[in-house]
């Protein structure tokens, strides 16, 4: 019996470190993008730092009759980054497809990015859901398209001022 216990308690040990070894695998996060974005997308009239911020916000007159919503599309080339007296360039992306559309449901528009890496489509605070703008009013929009095979969204947001 005591020849049987010291031959089952060291397979048992190897037995509990294979399983624990098994399932402490690293799992995916369902949650988060597996792919990083292929292009920075730049909204254009948003506050200075606002590509890293999370959202940025652009602000409009509350009695402006137009609003002309602009994003510039750029492609970071890292071939310098360990060069400091070139670094990271940003190469514009022209020909690429952007849906833009609210948040809260709706398409405002299809527009394809110029040569200089920008798209932009003009529209009124009542296509952007707010009918009576005032000082505060906020509207959120996407702007979603795929290059190189990688789709992307960015998010910003349109304040009324």
């Amino acid at each position: 019996m005591m020849k049987n216990i010291k031959t089952l308690f060291p397979m048992a040990c190897l037995l509990l470190a294979v399983t624990l070894g098994i399932t402490s695998c690293k799992e995916e996060d369902p949650f988060l993008d597996r792919d990083v974005a292929p292009v920075l997308v730049d909204i254009v009239g948003a506050p200075f730092g606002a590509p890293i911020a999370s959202e940025p916000t652009v602000a409009y007159s509350a009695t402006a009759a137009k609003l002309t919503l602009s994003a510039r599309l750029l492609e970071l080339d890292k071939t310098n980054i360990l060069d400091h007296t070139k670094g990271i360039d940003s190469i514009p992306v022209p020909n690429v497809a952007i849906k833009i559309t609210l948040r809260a449901g709706g398409t405002l528009g299809e527009v394809t990015s110029d040569a200089k890496g920008l798209v932009t489509i003009d529209k009124t605070w009542a296509e952007l859901g707010i009918a009576a703008p005032k000082a505060g009013s906020i509207t959120k929009i996407s702007w979603t398209g795929s290059y190189k095979g990688i789709a992307f969204t960015r998010f910003s947001q349109v304040q009324a001022n």
